[in-house]
């Protein structure tokens, strides 16, 4: 019987906690950062994929802050939400060109980003090359969860409808090899696959078919979360 995807965060959390590889606050309820997130950075650098991209939208949690600093290091551009998507310009957009010295570290923070970055619109924004999303678990088919609030979906659908990311961008994810799992996780229509998962010790290519959202599904979006987002409701039909 296939489990729902809060048994399978539930797992993933209690059993990196038990295993000793989750880094400060811990695992539980969040986006998982685990010792070992610089080598998956470092071995994510490699791939063909980061090579040719020039824009990155990155998720601003804590395991993929050596992701983000890499990448602007490497003088790419990088998007990062603002949390919950709070403000009517609703990401944060990091150029390398206006930092230099320590403050391309700083920058990969949440505080740092907020500080050297700049706010801006989504018609400010430029095309996405790559899209680098946190993960509390995945699958070797592609299939993927998140930590429940299903911001980093709607992101996707945002660029989506804006015309900052098509079918082709890739998607990939760093992980411990402890988030990836042997089993089925649920995918619903605006769930996104991930296409390449990225651990310190191996890349995993999923080939996957499943299809990708094509937009925003307003008929999943609660009242709550639409009257909470500026965005959605100045694009509401």
């Amino acid at each position: 019987m296939e489990r729902d995807k809060q048994d399978i965060r539930q797992q993933v959390w209690q059993s990196m906690t038990r295993a000793g590889v989750a880094r400060s606050p811990g695992a539980q309820g969040r986006i998982p950062n685990f010792h070992g997130a610089e080598g998956a950075a470092n071995r994510l650098a490699k791939l063909g994929v980061w090579r040719n991209a020039q824009v990155l939208k990155c998720n601003p949690d804590s395991p993929q802050r050596p992701v983000r600093e890499r990448a602007l290091r490497a003088g790419k551009v990088v998007y990062m939400a603002v949390p919950r998507l709070r403000d009517r310009r609703c990401f944060i957009e990091l150029d390398p060109q206006r930092l230099e010295g320590d403050d391309l570290r700083r920058a990969g923070t949440i505080k740092g980003a907020f500080r050297l970055g700049r706010l801006v619109k989504f018609s400010e924004m430029q095309p996405v090359d790559l899209i680098v999303a946190g993960s509390v678990a995945v699958n070797r088919r592609g299939e993927r969860v998140g930590k429940g609030g299903g911001y980093s979906d709607l992101e996707y659908a945002l660029g989506w409808a804006f015309n900052l990311i098509s079918q082709k961008t890739p998607v990939v994810t760093t992980v411990h090899p402890l988030q990836i799992l042997d089993e089925p996780i649920p995918m619903l229509e605006h769930d996104i696959p991930v296409d390449i998962l990225i651990t310190p010790d191996e890349v995993v290519e999923t080939d996957h078919s499943i299809p990708r959202p094509g937009g925003i599904y307003w008929h999943l979006l609660t009242e709550d979360k639409i009257s909470t987002i500026p965005i959605l409701q100045q694009l509401r039909p």
